[in-house]
């Protein structure tokens, strides 16, 4: 089961966070059962990584983390709000140096990790994925990703995810606990229990479940989702301000939540099944995204992994004003 944790991003303003991101990286590595040598590669990666966005970025941001698809491998999610990357196949050579992008340096980190990618958008910002394995193990295949992120500096997000993959289904949640801080959070935190324990059941009675159990809480908008790969569909029910859509190359397609908080007040609840185009990436998020995203304006994005498709939603469409969590998960079988 993957489920949100704390996410402790750092922000890549000046040069005191460079080596805040290296220790950080160094420490995620070693719990991750890395060595000496693995550690070192993936503290030079991030440090690059990290002094690239501080001489050349804007709003340069850096999560570091166990990858949520493997406890043995280290992923690395840097995003900015910076001039882009007019050529990515050459700024990932190593040596290629364009004045005011990322190109500089971004050959060599890309070389040291096990997968990276690189999505760019000229005027727009960059975002780079990485995840590093020890010992030449191959990198963990990614059908998954979800990010939170709490308002202002609040340290704790009331926004929360879990997810559980079985064969060619999957199944997740995503709870927005009423407000933020820590009470919006420990609504949040029961949602995802509930979940950890009755995730098998029908979504609509699972969902039914949730309710009940935020009784005692400030409550929350709460979605589930259940994707079935084999069969191209997903079942959806959500209860309150949670966006759920099915994202493609032409567009999007919404899915219907209902009107309510759950553990306090609801309409009745429903359930209701998606066909799912082939290539496409099913997302829930939080109201701290705007839901007025177009995908239509970000090139590309719906072939790109689910890491790569929630970070740049997250830096595009989220809001400081509240806690942000977005979940992105790939449909193909």
């Amino acid at each position: 089961m993957i489920r949100s944790g704390d996410q402790p991003w750092v922000r890549i303003e000046d040069d005191s966070a460079i080596g805040a991101a290296r220790r950080a990286a160094t420490t995620m590595a070693e719990a991750c059962g890395f060595g000496e040598h693995d550690r070192g590669r993936v503290a030079v990666a991030v440090s690059e990584a990290a002094s690239n966005l501080v001489k050349h970025a804007v709003e340069g941001m850096m999560l570091i983390r166990a990858h949520p698809e493997s406890a043995t491998a280290v992923e690395v999610i840097a995003l900015d709000k910076g001039p882009g990357i007019r050529d990515v196949r050459s700024a990932v050579r190593d040596g290629y140096s364009t004045a005011g992008t990322l190109g500089v340096g971004l050959g060599g980190i890309t070389r040291m990790a096990s997968a990276h990618e690189v999505y760019s958008l000229p005027g727009r910002g960059t975002v780079v994925t990485m995840c590093f394995t020890a010992a030449g193990a191959p990198a963990p295949v990614s059908r998954v990703s979800g990010l939170t992120r709490p308002i202002g500096e609040e340290i704790v997000s009331g926004d929360a995810f879990a997810y559980v993959e079985g064969g060619d289904t999957a199944i997740g949640l995503l709870c927005d606990g009423l407000g933020h801080g820590p009470a919006a959070a420990a609504a949040s935190r029961e949602a995802v229990r509930v979940f950890e324990h009755q995730h098998d059941l029908p979504v609509l009675e699972l969902l039914e479940r949730v309710h009940k159990a935020l009784t005692g809480t400030r409550g929350g908008a709460v979605a589930i989702a259940r994707l079935d790969r084999a069969r191209g569909t997903v079942r959806y029910a959500g209860l309150g301000n949670v966006s759920g859509w099915i994202v493609h190359a032409e567009g999007r397609q919404g899915m219907i939540s209902v009107p309510g908080i759950a553990g306090h007040q609801r309409s009745r609840l429903r359930e209701y099944e998606y066909t799912v185009p082939p290539h496409s990436v099913l997302v829930m998020h939080s109201d701290g995204l705007s839901d007025r995203w177009d995908p239509v304006s970000f090139p590309g994005l719906a072939a790109r992994s689910p890491a790569v498709v929630a970070a740049t939603l997250l830096r595009d469409a989220g809001t400081r004003r509240d806690d942000a969590a977005v979940l992105a998960v790939g449909t193909a079988p």
